[in-house]
């Protein structure tokens, strides 16, 4: 009896199967990023389930969290950065810093930016993995490597500043929550100020839905270009949300979308409409 596959259609058997064919098929497939085929009912591949470790780690975490006074750790964070006078002295201060719950949760060491201090473009992604808690800069793992790829094949490299919206890794590498994103705010904005970048660019769900103070989803968001202003101080600049480089290794199809974001930044540089 032949078997019902939904990814065939017809079924195919030894009798009609060409063997060369589909192995060509097969590698065209592969080539082309793809790596299942449609059922029977739809399925949602943006979202991402833990594996069991990553839940474990953080069950156990929220278990050990430490009491932080919100209010007066952002206070802190508001004092300590606004005495930097330089992204230097900025990232002095975020390593003196102690008001992070993430800072008491395994974190190695605070982890806040490199690139080009001068750079026309600042980078935001959401939180230091692994890699960049043992290296102490962030997207130096497999997802920075191809985000540097995409920068520099968009003819911006050397042009950018990377920085994240908290820098402490978060346990499990999870994903920054809202209130450890809010404690770490004075230190993004007062990048932002120091920086004073022609555009922004938003990497992740994370980063862009926090930023811009808004719930739409990452997929309806990326290739939308948007305005960040500080409350203070009068800086603003053009900011663009695209896709996290972790997500284009685990959904190769998405690279087109990142690619075109990437393009429209480019685009938007040197044409001198950055703000």
């Amino acid at each position: 009896m032949v078997k019902d596959y939904p990814c065939a259609d017809p079924p195919m058997t030894p009798q009609n199967l060409d063997t060369a064919a589909t192995e060509s098929l097969l590698a065209f497939w592969r080539d082309a990023g793809v790596d299942a085929c449609f059922g029977d009912a739809p399925v949602d591949r943006t979202h991402v389930q833990p594996p069991p470790a990553l839940k474990a780690v953080a069950k156990a975490t929220a278990a050990v969290t430490p009491v932080v006074d919100s209010a007066d750790a952002v206070s802190e964070a508001r004092r300590l950065a606004a005495g930097a006078e330089t992204l230097e002295a900025l990232g002095q201060a975020i390593a003196a810093f102690e008001g992070c719950p993430l800072r008491g949760l395994g974190a190695r060491q605070s982890v806040f930016a490199r690139g080009n201090p001068e750079a026309e473009v600042l980078i935001v992604g959401e939180g230091p993995g692994g890699e960049e808690d043992e290296r102490g800069q962030p997207f130096v793992g497999k997802a920075g490597r191809l985000l540097d790829r995409m920068l520099a094949e968009a003819g911006l490299e050397g042009r950018v500043f990377i920085t994240n919206t908290v820098f402490w890794r978060p346990p499990g590498n999870r994903a920054p929550t809202p209130a450890e994103q809010a404690t770490c705010a004075p230190f993004v904005d007062r990048a932002f100020a120091l920086l004073k970048p022609k555009a922004v660019l938003l990497v992740g769900a994370a980063s862009s839905k926090f930023i811009l103070g808004t719930d739409e989803g990452i997929l309806k968001l990326r290739g939308q270009w948007r305005e960040w202003r500080l409350a203070e101080g009068g800086v603003s600049a053009p900011a663009l949300p695209t896709l996290h480089p972790a997500f284009l290794l685990r959904q190769p199809m998405a690279k087109r979308q990142a690619w075109a974001d990437m393009l429209s930044l480019a685009a938007r540089l040197d044409s001198g409409t950055g703000h």
